[in-house]
């Protein structure tokens, strides 16, 4: 028998394959968990963020900062774009021409399988892991994409929902 026929690149080879210059805003493509409950869930997405190409939105919450720099495994800094008005932000977004996609289960929402890469600046909206997008937010929205599920659960987590709809909109699924 053979060896393996299929060969690993090494870390060195897949940084080359890769931006060569660092990026302080791709400004294209924004996830934005602007009502997180769990710290842990923001490392995820800025990791995420960083393999799509994306920037992160985050409102100052108190304790946001440091759980962003917990769960920055990267160890490098992040395109991250503050804000106190998660609303205010979105509209204004909005204003600038940025599409608002939310993440959420609502009966106009598409199916994220059906869903291409997005062209222009877009921003993802993600809502709190128990109560979703705020009414008051959803009014902001241009569209919404729904994951299909068959389990029992309601949702996905803010992390994995955001990442899956993050690769798919950034068209690298």
């Amino acid at each position: 028998m053979n060896g393996p026929a299929i060969r690993v690149r090494t870390p060195s080879e897949i940084r080359n394959s890769r931006r060569s210059r660092k990026h302080s805003c791709w400004d294209h493509l924004y996830a934005a968990p602007l009502w997180p409950l769990h710290g842990a869930n923001l490392g995820t997405l800025a990791r995420t963020c960083d393999a799509v190409g994306a920037c992160l939105a985050l409102p100052r919450f108190p304790w946001v900062p440091e759980a962003l720099a917990r769960g920055n495994t990267l160890r490098k800094p992040l395109c991250v774009h503050w804000t106190g008005d998660p609303l205010g932000w979105l509209a204004r977004q909005r204003e600038r021409g940025a599409r608002i996609v939310g993440v959420e289960l609502a009966d106009e929402a598409v199916r994220l399988a059906d869903v291409g890469a997005v062209r222009g600046k877009t921003v993802l909206v993600l809502g709190h892991e128990q109560h979703g997008i705020p009414p008051e937010a959803l009014d902001l929205l241009d569209s919404c994409v729904e994951i299909p599920m068959i389990g029992i659960g309601a949702s996905l987590n803010v992390a994995v929902a955001g990442s899956l709809a993050l690769y798919k909109l950034s068209g690298l699924m």
